[in-house]
């Protein structure tokens, strides 16, 4: 059963085209009012054992992610964001509960199904860039288009990110904004259908910080890539299709915006 729902999720594989269009800031549309779910997680529970304390880190979460989307997962430190986004990427499982990305259920998978997903299906961005300090930026994007399957040219990913003219740069030469440009770049080189933020611009300054979410923003809307970014700023929920907020472990809240504000608009 595990192989063939391996083999269901590489067969879906889906190529995609860069677009240099103009495009009006609005609110991604959900076709016939029934968007394909790309994450459909039920029940998702996750404690923590810590000596004689559990803590509860997800308390019955049921969540839907939709194709192309961009999404917010707001709340504060210790909600339990991380912890459903780490589930969701495969690098974590939960308690109890279930998730299924695009029809396979991944908390059937064991360590190399779930390995090979998480390279083939999702990348991966987080508050720290962990870059290899050796390598130029360039090098550090085709660290993982060696291994991708479908993956683009490491040019081409840094271009995503407005970043050709630093590609032969090594990170210490780079401000933490360009290096956090060059992580997201290295995390949507293989082409992933869904792209995870962890507190992507936590480390920056707002002028820097809009940089990183313009790149996030683009990558969104000409790659259609799936976007969950996890942040404690409410600012940034504004330029998403749908704010999930968190507390206490519990998903309390969901809105979707009408209209999205372009991240240059956004000041905090």
């Amino acid at each position: 059963m595990l192989e063939k729902k391996c083999t269901w999720i590489a067969s879906q594989a889906i190529c995609r085209r860069m677009s240099s269009q103009s495009y009006d800031v609005v609110a991604a549309p959900l076709a016939n009012g029934q968007p394909e779910a790309v994450f459909a997680a039920r029940g998702l529970t996750k404690v923590y054992h810590m000596g004689e304390v559990d803590v509860h880190a997800l308390r019955g979460v049921d969540l839907d992610l939709y194709a192309g989307e961009f999404v917010v997962l707001l709340g504060p430190s210790g909600s339990g964001k991380s912890t459903l986004l780490n589930i969701l990427g495969g690098l974590d499982v939960p308690t109890s509960g279930t998730v299924y990305y695009r029809g396979a259920e991944l908390t059937e998978f064991d360590d190399g199904a779930l390995t090979r997903y998480r390279r083939e299906h999702v990348g991966f961005v987080f508050q720290f860039y962990n870059l290899i300090p050796s390598l130029t930026a360039r090098e550090n994007v085709a660290l993982v288009t060696d291994i991708a399957a479908r993956p683009m040219n490491p040019r081409e990913a840094l271009a995503m990110v407005e970043l050709v003219e630093r590609q032969d740069h090594f990170p210490a030469q780079l401000s933490g904004g360009e290096q956090q440009r060059v992580a997201i770049a290295r995390a949507v080189a293989k082409n992933p259908s869904v792209l995870l933020c962890d507190e992507p611009t936590g480390a920056l300054d707002v002028h820097t910080g809009i940089l990183v979410l313009e790149a996030i923003s683009r990558i969104n809307r000409e790659l259609s890539t799936t976007t969950a970014v996890i942040t404690h700023n409410a600012v940034i929920a504004d330029m998403s299709d749908r704010v999930i907020s968190i507390s206490d472990g519990k998903i309390v809240h969901v809105h979707r915006n009408t209209k999205k504000r372009p991240a240059s608009e956004l000041s905090w």
